[in-house]
């Protein structure tokens, strides 16, 4: 398999966390229904390619993602597996789903804006937050971790440009609700090298340091690895990522492709940063997981490699 030369940069992380989204964010919004038995495999074969974080699912209403209505047949299926897969709880009736289950690991969906707020949560921006506390409350008393993903980041559909100090005012805030980290969202792929660095600047001037933030780019218009790469540049050591480049914001039409999982391995081979993730491995789950649903990879280095 064509590999990339390695030349390190030692002004950065020496090891980092990919996160994978695939099964969750990036199966949510496929039109078909991907059989449960197909998502389990999915998910086996994500961990055996040593994926160290994989989110599962979420026990968000069936009503609102179809394709997620078998999430707790999903966790039955991968058995003790699931129990330390981080899963995606809406509101408290989401987490009593997740709680019967045995989860350890749960995550909320936050907006960094009052327009997405409205559409994705039925909330005011200010409201979602008297929405999440209880939830957060009621899992860390479980003993759970929790994240708090923020949308809209770096830009938002129907209001245009966010203020990077209203990002950090709602990040903060989530933060102070007792999530353990932040997941900052470039939803719609707007996101520049230059405003991941000062948006991550104001976060640290803020108090949260790098081990808090992790961020989750789309590439709408191809700027992912670009962003990845100044968020290295800027000390952070949590990365989300899609296998194959599956998925997008069922939310936002505009939000197209999370960054691919293989795409950013690639990268961070190159720059002989570790991350326990066998790339060959990982490039034929996405092939055969691209067979599944009927249609090519739009990872650029699955293309290159595997002619998927």
């Amino acid at each position: 398999m064509t590999l990339p030369q390695v030349v390190p940069d030692p002004t950065l992380p020496q090891r980092v966390t990919i996160y994978e989204v695939g099964p969750r964010d990036g199966l949510q919004n496929e039109q078909g229904v991907v059989p449960t038995d197909t998502k389990a495999e999915f998910i086996r074969r994500l961990a055996a390619a040593g994926l160290p974080i994989i989110e599962a699912t979420s026990f968000v209403h069936p009503r609102w993602v179809p394709q997620l209505a078998d999430a707790a047949d999903l966790l039955d299926a991968l058995g003790e597996l699931a129990r330390d897969m981080p899963v995606l709880v809406p509101n408290e009736r989401g987490l009593d789903r997740a709680l019967q289950k045995g989860v350890r690991h749960i995550a909320i969906f936050g907006s960094a804006t009052e327009t997405f707020a409205q559409r994705n949560l039925n909330r005011s921006l200010d409201e979602q937050f008297a929405m999440f506390e209880p939830t957060v409350v009621r899992a860390r008393a479980e003993g759970m971790d929790v994240r708090a993903y923020v949308s809209m980041c770096f830009g938002d559909p129907w209001e245009g440009a966010v203020p990077v100090r209203q990002v950090v005012d709602v990040g903060k805030r989530l933060f102070d609700l007792g999530a353990s980290q932040l997941s900052l969202g470039d939803t719609i792929g707007t996101g520049t090298a230059g405003h991941v660095t000062a948006l991550l600047a104001a976060f640290n001037e803020a108090g949260l340091p790098n081990e808090s933030i992790a961020m989750h780019f789309h590439d709408t218009y191809g700027q992912a690895l670009a962003n990845a790469t100044a968020a290295l540049r800027s000390g952070i050591t949590t990365f989300d990522a899609s296998a194959g480049g599956l998925g997008g914001c069922p939310y936002a039409k505009s939000a197209t492709g999370n960054l691919a999982t293989e795409d950013l391995v690639w990268l961070l081979n190159g720059l002989g940063i570790q991350h326990g993730v066998d790339l060959g491995s990982l490039v034929d789950t996405s092939v055969w997981m691209a067979a599944q649903l009927g249609r090519p990879s739009p990872s650029a280095v699955v293309k290159a490699l595997a002619g998927g």
